[in-house]
């Protein structure tokens, strides 16, 4: 691929992904986060690299990984976007460990894997592939288990009764301050 093509192909697939992020944390009331969503896609720190490694079909992070060892891109992201899991972690009592996400950015994050799902899947979309994208890469190993487990309740939900009646009550659980 011709460096115009993997630069255009980036550009387009974050935009696109970044409009279906946007049209779901709408549908689940988070209009900033909808509106702030991958900011720092554009970053040089993170646009650059995923140009030069843009495949089009997944992320290009994984590519970046497998040839250096770590991606710049990736490491970049996670640290800025409070939605990653990876994001939350610190050290408690000298021990670095997981901390609940709050459940803004763990809906903002289940938004994310269903705008991915959607984005690399393309016509080939299911509503399970989120969820089977969690149960296969993350798990709870390494999560919160309390943000694990909403988040596998959230994508089962999103599985079993769709992205529409998922989101509706998600919107609800918000109004009301209560966890869905």
């Amino acid at each position: 691929m011709s460096f115009w093509q993997r630069f255009t192909g980036h550009l387009k697939t974050v935009h696109h992904h970044r409009a279906l992020v946007r049209k779901y944390c709408f549908a689940c009331g988070l209009y900033w986060q909808g509106l702030t969503h991958d900011l720092s896609k554009y970053s040089p720190t993170e646009f650059i690299p995923s140009v030069h490694y843009y495949q089009g079909w997944r992320s290009p992070y994984p590519v970046e990984k497998k040839e250096k060892g770590y991606s710049m891109g990736w490491l970049h992201h996670k640290g800025r976007n409070p939605h990653h899991w990876e994001y939350w972690y610190d050290t408690i009592n000298g021990v670095w460990q997981p901390v609940k996400m709050p459940y803004r950015y763990l809906i903002e994050s289940i938004c994310d894997r269903i705008a991915a799902s959607r984005t690399y899947h393309k016509d080939a979309y299911k509503s399970s592939d989120a969820l089977n994208y969690f149960l296969q890469h993350h798990g709870d190993q390494y999560m919160h288990p309390e943000t694990a487990k909403e988040m596998e309740k959230i994508l089962r939900m999103v599985a079993e009764n769709g992205e529409e009646d998922t989101f509706r009550k998600i919107r609800q659980s918000l109004k009301e301050h209560r966890e869905v």
